[in-house]
């Protein structure tokens, strides 16, 4: 295993810069049902699909992601991201936390840390997220890292096959910065 270029370091989790060798672990980390319900994407991703957008991810600056890891022995256990709108400076959020790694608060964590990231070092003004309602663990786990409920998209998701609504939930540099933690 290749030593990880960390670029944050939490208590349990470290954001690192994402790892072409961990490739076939986030491809399995996407098609995993959890994951494919979490997302409300109803379909898995081939293996061509993502190896292939994997280099046009990794050109585009203002697409930064962020591979997880343990901060004691360095697994990787999930991935972040920031799409960024230069224009006005504010980023769309989305986890993914391995199936194996769910469940024990490490997505706060990680989430958490990319907020400071987004805030202290790429000058954002406000991230935001789309969560499925029915997804109570994503939204506790949103909220305990710092984002706030911003509104409702209705009947816009699917969960288990049936809709449902997306909540929009953000985090803003003012509130962020201001505590120097999240709330």
């Amino acid at each position: 295993m290749s030593t990880p270029h960390i670029l944050l370091t939490g208590e349990r989790v470290s954001l690192a810069m994402t790892d072409r060798d961990h490739l076939p672990d986030y491809h399995r980390w996407e098609n995993d049902p959890g994951t494919i319900l979490g997302y409300g994407t109803q379909v898995a991703q081939s293996w061509e699909v993502r190896a292939g957008g994997w280099e046009g991810q990794g050109r585009n600056r203002d697409y930064p992601q962020f591979e997880v890891i343990t901060a004691d022995d360095h697994t990787p256990v999930g991935l972040t991201t920031l799409s960024i709108d230069p224009a006005v400076r504010t980023a769309e959020f989305v986890i993914l936390i391995a199936p194996e790694a769910r469940g024990k608060g490490l997505a706060a964590e990680a989430t958490a840390l990319t907020l400071r990231w987004a805030f202290q070092y790429s000058a954002l003004r406000m991230v935001w997220l789309k969560v499925l309602e029915p997804n109570a663990a994503g939204v506790a786990a949103y909220q305990k890292a710092g984002f706030q409920p911003a509104g409702r998209l209705r009947q816009s998701g699917y969960w288990l096959g049936r809709p449902c609504d997306e909540l929009l939930m953000d985090a803003t540099a003012d509130d962020f910065l201001f505590t120097g933690e999240p709330a």
